[in-house]
């Protein structure tokens, strides 16, 4: 006899945000989160924009669900949590109550089933911890790359989990499908998590894997500006090679591939404090000439003998096309005697 079907109920709450995590939550698949996440029994309660209820009605859900009449296998929360002025959390209430943001977070924390950061915001305080850091802002479980933020570094949900940060500005859609569903049907656990708490299903990925630009970096043949097909890392910042994420192994909003297949360097989104670069966005920081950010796991040396070594070697039709905003030179064919 089967057991008893239960639905996964999720509740998602907006902190700090630009509601960009959920911009980009409602373009998965082809058919938006709702209808993803549908397909496997997940529930949600409440969203701040995706929801019908407003006012007393949507806080009537919150109160079912702190009061237990309703369970809560996942608190989804979108935007860094402002803990400021002096703790008391005012730069950000609940609108309709007299509670911080980060109080109900908090208390929604402690009774759910599993705790997900929404975003990099979330995961590790993101965007609005740049620069002075006014609002005292953080993420759950991290405030950059230390570990404590607004739930503390040894908090663990009733379903033996630390957070589960699914980062990104914003995160690819299906990453937060595809946890939300984990959870919903076999689960996870602590060995899925990276170091950082993000998944591993995504995480054990560079952001570098799959880039359509990959054979520039092959040949350290750069682009010196904008707009050339040319590798990013050298002059234009991309951090891809350094990032986390299999972003440009995966469709996005219909199109392949991420941030350099349209053009842009990788900013490495996905990581603790990448709002606070060592250089300018869209400038590759550099000492005497070397990039400071070098490929995970490659010692300077390395780097420096494979690069002059694959620049010597850089065919003609590659260097033409990598200063150039179309392919200039096609590759060789059989029998062509160019």
């Amino acid at each position: 006899m089967k057991g008893k079907h239960v639905t996964f109920n999720i509740l998602w709450l907006q902190a700090g945000s630009c509601g960009g995590c959920t911009m980009s939550a409602i373009t998965a698949e082809d058919r938006g989160m709702l209808a993803a996440l549908k397909a496997f029994d997940v529930n949600v309660l409440w969203h701040p924009a995706l929801s019908e209820e407003t006012g007393a009605e949507a806080l009537a859900i919150l109160g079912d669900v702190l009061s237990g009449n309703v369970a809560l296998d996942a608190l989804c929360v979108e935007g860094s949590v402002m803990r400021g002025p002096a703790g008391t959390g005012k730069f950000q209430m609940m609108s309709g109550t007299d509670r911080s943001m980060a109080a109900w977070i908090s208390d929604l924390a402690a009774v759910a089933r599993y705790v997900v950061a929404v975003g990099t915001c979330s995961s590790f305080g993101g965007i609005p911890m740049a620069g002075g850091n006014h609002t005292d802002a953080c993420g759950l479980q991290y405030e950059g790359e230390a570990p404590g933020g607004l739930l503390g570094r040894d908090f663990v949900s009733k379903g033996g989990l630390p957070v589960v940060n699914v980062s990104g500005c914003a995160p690819h859609p299906d990453w937060i499908t595809e946890t939300l569903s984990l959870l919903a049907t076999v689960g996870l656990n602590a060995d899925q998590l990276d170091v950082s708490g993000r998944p591993r299903f995504f995480a054990d990925h560079l952001a570098h894997h799959g880039c359509s630009r990959n054979e520039y970096y092959e040949f350290k043949a750069s682009a010196a500006r904008m707009s050339l097909l040319g590798c990013l890392m050298e002059h234009l910042g991309c951090k891809a090679t350094q990032a986390v994420g299999d972003c440009n192994l995966r469709s996005w909003n219909g199109s392949q591939g991420g941030c350099p297949d349209a053009g842009f360097p990788c900013i490495a989104c996905t990581s603790p404090e990448f709002e606070t670069p060592k250089g300018a966005f869209q400038e590759t920081a550099k000492r005497a000439g070397i990039p400071v950010g070098l490929p995970v796991d490659m010692p300077k040396a390395w780097f420096m003998a494979l690069a002059a070594l694959s620049k010597s070697a850089t065919p003609k039709r590659v260097q033409t096309n990598a200063s150039s905003e179309c392919v200039i030179v096609p590759p060789a064919r059989e029998g062509d005697k160019r």
